[in-house]
């Protein structure tokens, strides 16, 4: 099953025209990451080519949205759908970014009438950022777009491995939330 992800993986985040095989550049791990990875490389390079495919997938899901939207923006207003309402600094947080950056790409957002921004009344310090509609409906198109061409993925491996994976991925999320 490893290979045929990896080559599903690679055939979607190349693509015919974009890299020849083997030109991608190479980073050297880190001293830690080469500890980590010893006797894992082959579930490293796995998580790391599915991991391609889904920067791949979502970034594919907001081509051509209107308003567009870069992967940090729509993770943003994911951030908003799912807590309703956030401050800029617990934005920052969210994102891993300082507050300056979370609050100029709030002001893009709002621009593109995706947010709507808020101060308290008794505090103009305090910010509120939330979903406005136009926001939750670009958040359901991206999904409807990625559900699509995840499944046209799926397509191609047969229905135990589907299951396998589904095990392997829920895995994965739940090391993450640990």
């Amino acid at each position: 099953m490893h290979g045929a992800i990896v080559a599903v993986c690679s055939r979607l985040v190349s693509g015919p025209d974009r890299h020849p095989a083997g030109a991608r550049a190479q980073v050297p791990p880190t001293k830690d990451a080469t500890r980590v990875i010893e006797g894992q490389s082959a579930v490293v390079d796995a998580v790391l080519a599915a991991n391609r495919v889904f920067v791949a997938v979502a970034s594919n899901a907001l081509a051509d949205t209107t308003p567009e939207v870069t992967l940090p923006q729509f993770r943003a207003l994911v951030l908003l759908d799912q807590h309703g309402v956030l401050g800029v600094t617990r934005l920052a947080d969210e994102l891993g970014v300082v507050p300056s950056t979370a609050s100029r790409m709030s002001d893009r957002l709002v621009a593109k009438g995706l947010v709507r921004r808020s101060t308290d009344r008794s505090s103009r310090r305090q910010v509120s950022l939330r979903l406005q509609p136009a926001g939750r409906i670009l958040i359901a198109e991206s999904t409807r777009r990625r559900t699509e061409q995840i499944a046209r993925l799926l397509a191609g491996i047969p229905p135990d491995d589907q299951d396998r994976l589904a095990e392997a991925l829920n895995l994965l999320v739940a090391a993450a939330s640990r």
